[in-house]
């Protein structure tokens, strides 16, 4: 017995630093020193089966064929799938997106996880793990995928004209000298310490704290970033306001920026391109979007010309990937705790490429459902364009004298 627990603490550590046929191959050599009933005894003190000593008294007497493998090619527990080939078309089955909603199948409208798969697999009487099902998975050329928004509606039959008439436009404007901006209003940011997504570099273990629920502080609001982002300069400015997003607010954010950075690069320019979406504060169906931009081009003498993307593009916005996103990484993992840090990120972000952004906080008011009367709209100084007028047109200023920021 003394003997026995020396032998068993001496393979405690021992196997430790073997492998399994080292193992098996070590055990019987002392096994075979032992004699008669060595085998049981041995088997009793390693841990090791009987057979698989005797595979290893085989190996001693020089029977294996391959020495340095640990196992004979073929050996090992084979694949559920080559001992049950009818399992992959049974997997495949419960993950096709089309029979996924049929009534007979177990797993209709629910998340396809591999610990689901496994649990359905096994009650169908193939016993299999999630990582197994995640291998097998792989194998019939399925991989974790990801909503990818690619769908954009109905297609208007116009619409790749349109972009084309666009980009001519914005080469005549900028080949002229004249300034050509993207608009639009980025996503409203909740104030507070919510949680942000993304990640920041921290010491280990010290993550920023945030609140569980995202509910929306009354008291301080969101922040509403409306930007706007000078095409030929790869510069953009960002008004960030914090009451309504209405079309008054949109066009208050184009004459921040000609005020402060427009007019300045711009000194001699006699006209203004606006590319925006077909949608939101600065849709081509709200009125008062046209109106305040009367405004605009009587207080700058400025010929605006407004090219609306398509219906269902806003993602082809130059300014969603100049500027919003370059944004959006700056700031990614941060809780975003006042207009006035929104503010100072904004104005931090910069990009090889030479993007510089510079950001400013607007504490007016934009009262919403302002109307806008028939006499407004008929004294606008309006052209629609001939193509698709509805999309393109251009606004001048009415015969005042234009008073220059």
């Amino acid at each position: 017995m003394q003997d026995d627990s020396r032998l068993k603490q001496k393979y405690e550590v021992l196997f430790q630093h073997l492998n399994e046929r080292q193992r098996r191959v070590v055990a019987a050599a002392d096994a075979r020193f032992l004699g008669y009933g060595g085998v049981s005894s041995l088997s009793r003190v390693s841990g090791l089966s009987r057979s698989t000593l005797h595979q290893g008294l085989k190996e001693l007497d020089g029977t294996s064929a391959t020495p340095e493998r640990v196992r004979k090619a073929g050996a090992g527990r084979k694949r559920i799938a080559d001992r049950t080939p009818t399992v992959l078309q049974e997997l495949e089955a419960l993950v096709d997106p089309v029979t996924r909603g049929d009534p007979m199948s177990p797993l209709r409208w629910t998340c396809k996880s591999t610990r689901q798969l496994a649990r359905t697999l096994s009650d169908q009487g193939h016993p299999v793990s999630h990582p197994v099902v995640a291998e097998m998975l792989r194998r019939l050329g399925y991989s974790l995928q990801a909503n990818a928004k690619t769908m954009e509606g109905a297609h208007h039959p116009d619409r790749n004209q349109q972009f084309l008439y666009i980009n001519k436009q914005v080469k005549r404007y900028l080949a002229k000298g004249f300034p050509v901006i993207s608009v639009d209003t980025k996503k409203k940011e909740l104030i507070g310490a919510y949680r942000n997504g993304g990640q920041e570099w921290q010491p280990a273990g010290t993550p920023e704290r945030v609140q569980v629920h995202d509910f929306p502080d009354p008291r301080v609001g969101k922040a509403i970033p409306y930007g706007i982002y000078d095409v030929g300069r790869n510069l953009g400015w960002v008004n960030v306001g914090r009451d309504h997003d209405t079309a008054t607010f949109a066009v208050a954010s184009i004459r921040r920026w000609w005020s402060a950075m427009g007019s300045v690069l711009y000194p001699r320019a006699g006209q203004l391109l606006i590319c925006a979406d077909g949608g939101g504060s600065n849709g081509y169906r709200t009125k008062l979007w046209k109106v305040e931009l009367q405004a605009l081009a009587n207080a700058t003498g400025l010929d605006i010309t407004v090219c609306h993307l398509p219906p269902g593009t806003s993602k082809w916005n130059k300014i969603e990937h100049r500027l919003f996103s370059h944004i959006s990484m700056n700031w990614r993992g941060r809780p975003l705790v006042s207009h006035e840090v929104i503010v100072d990120l904004i104005g931090s972000t910069t990009t090889q490429t030479g993007l510089r952004v510079e950001a400013k906080l607007d504490t007016g008011t934009y009262p919403t459902r302002v109307e806008v009367s028939a006499e407004q709209m008929a004294a606008l100084c309006l052209r629609p364009h001939r193509f698709h007028g509805e999309w393109n047109y251009s606004i001048t200023p009415e015969r005042v004298k234009p008073v220059r920021p």
